[in-house]
């Protein structure tokens, strides 16, 4: 905009104006905020401008002329090379810090093994934020003498507070999961991890105080024993979704409780877990709002039970990826909302007893954390 000032000036009949040390500096004003190409651009802009006003007032000869031109292409030069070095010292910062995101969110939401007793596991995590951002969605899956016992969740809000929150909760559950037998008495550990977290001195600043009032987190906690059953408590959370012969059941709680956080909306707590059917072959999906809030151009949501009917048969990681595209494709390739999708596939007697005996060895890791692209 300023080298179209200039030209206005030198095209108008105030061209006795001198413009020359103002077109000499826009090469430097644009190193500031501009890339090398975006630096290089003003440069010849401004040579343009420079050329053309010169030639249409036929003013070649002068020296002033000669030094303008001169200086112009001596900062141009240094501008450009400036801009390179800070181009390339900024992207190796985001580089490093996108590195420590991802380490802190491997930290937060540890690899799930492939096999845990009586089931096939596999996880994905995709990151809305851009840069180095990490959310608030948790998810974790840990086998334990009751049975293997899972919990998927989402913090109000996003960024550090909301990693802070999704710590408390994911470190009480994974202490609590291996001392209570009682599915309920782990997600009342959870809440209290929840509310100590919050009253923590100095756990707030002053500029999130307002807004702590309003902190929850939406949780389910499953748990499959030897039987051939799944019991979940859901407190706020969308429910998981059952692929059983092909068709999609959500597993409806048959009395919906607030989530983490408002447990002075509960009237009657539950007494124990709810139970559903789940079959050997049978797929439980627990997932994050993230997923089903996902909206394409014409704003309609995305049908997460349509897409797992469509699914081919495949095996769980398999599985999560096709969901992934259809995911991606479904909202034009950026999700407005950090989503978590945890899957497990309940084998029958036989293949669950080769399973743990395979268990010696190393599990196979299928865990998956996506952090979108920068430039």
């Amino acid at each position: 905009m300023i080298i179209l000032l200039g030209l206005g000036i030198e095209l108008s009949p105030a061209h006795d104006i001198y413009t020359g040390p103002l077109l000499t500096a826009m090469p430097a004003l644009a190193s500031l905020t501009m890339g090398p190409k975006g630096t290089l651009s003003a440069a010849a802009g401004a040579l343009a401008v420079s050329l053309i006003t010169t030639t249409l007032h036929q003013a070649w000869g002068g020296m002033l002329i000669y030094s303008n031109l001169l200086g112009l292409l001596v900062v141009s030069v240094a501008s450009v090379i400036t801009s390179k070095a800070v181009h390339t010292r900024r992207q190796s910062e985001l580089t490093q810090v996108r590195r420590v995101a991802v380490a802190a969110q491997r930290v937060l939401l540890r690899p799930i093994p492939a096999r845990l007793g009586p089931v096939r596991a596999a996880s994905m995590y995709l990151a809305a934020e851009a840069g180095a951002q990490i959310g608030g969605d948790l998810y974790e899956a840990v086998q334990t003498r009751y049975g293997v016992r899972m919990i998927v969740g989402d913090v109000r809000g996003k960024g550090l507070p909301a990693v802070r929150l999704a710590a408390a909760v994911l470190g009480a559950f994974r202490e609590a999961v291996h001392y209570e037998d009682d599915l309920v008495e782990v997600v009342n550990h959870c809440a209290a991890a929840l509310h100590r977290e919050r009253a923590a001195p100095g756990a707030v600043d002053q500029d999130e105080r307002e807004d702590q009032a309003e902190d929850f987190v939406t949780t389910l906690v499953a748990q499959v024993p030897d039987g051939f059953e799944v019991q979940v408590v859901n407190r706020g959370h969308p429910p998981p979704l059952l692929l059983h012969q092909g068709r999609v059941h959500a597993l409806m709680p048959s009395s919906p409780l607030p989530p983490l956080g408002l447990d002075d909306f509960i009237t009657c707590p539950p007494a124990k877990a709810e139970t559903y059917p789940l079959a050997p072959g049978d797929r439980l999906l627990l997932h994050t709002d993230g997923v089903i809030e996902a909206r394409n151009p014409d704003n309609d949501f995305f049908a997460l039970p349509e897409a797992m009917e469509a699914v081919h048969t495949c095996t769980p990681p398999q599985f999560l990826e096709q969901l992934h595209q259809a995911l991606i494709r479904h909202a034009g390739g950026h999700l407005a909302d950090d989503a978590a999708m945890l899957l497990v596939d309940r084998l029958d007697e036989e293949e669950a007893d080769n399973k743990q005996s395979s268990q010696l060895l190393l599990p196979e890791v299928t865990d998956r954390i996506d952090l979108p692209a920068t430039s």
